[in-house]
């Protein structure tokens, strides 16, 4: 499924919020599927978000998980904003990696509260990095 992020969260929207934000269009976030609680997306691994070792900068990686949480999250408890996020570093993601999928699922919600954990996937299906967020609804 093969899902624009605009079409998605349509209707969410009635604080004039920039969606999907600059930065999922500057990361090329392309959504693969999607359902009540889950949200899956492709971001291609470029050059420019390498570090000095050439693997992809960690906080580049924390960006593409939250670029998946967030939506996820505005689909679920809108609005919402995020109060904690945790990320476990697990293997690099090397320059000869061509994209990296995220998935995140929403663990628990409470009248005030979301609880998502996510997990970057190489194309192998490696785990790169784990996510756990938490979300206070507004």
């Amino acid at each position: 499924m093969n899902s624009n992020l605009n079409e998605m969260l349509q209707g969410e929207n009635e604080m004039d919020l920039k969606i999907p934000p600059p930065i999922f269009l500057d990361m090329e976030g392309e959504v693969l599927d999607s359902g009540e609680n889950f949200m899956k997306i492709r971001f291609p691994v470029k050059e420019r978000y390498q570090n000095p070792f050439g693997y992809m900068q960690g906080g580049m990686l924390v960006a593409a998980m939250d670029n998946t949480i967030g939506p996820l999250s505005f689909m679920v408890a809108p609005p919402n904003v995020t109060t904690q996020l945790n990320i476990s570093y697990i293997r690099p993601v090397t320059a000869e990696t061509p994209y990296i999928i995220v998935e995140a699922t929403v663990k628990e919600q409470t009248r005030k509260m979301l609880f998502i954990e996510a997990r970057a996937l190489n194309p192998e299906g490696k785990v790169l990095c784990l996510a756990q967020a938490t979300h206070q609804v507004l």
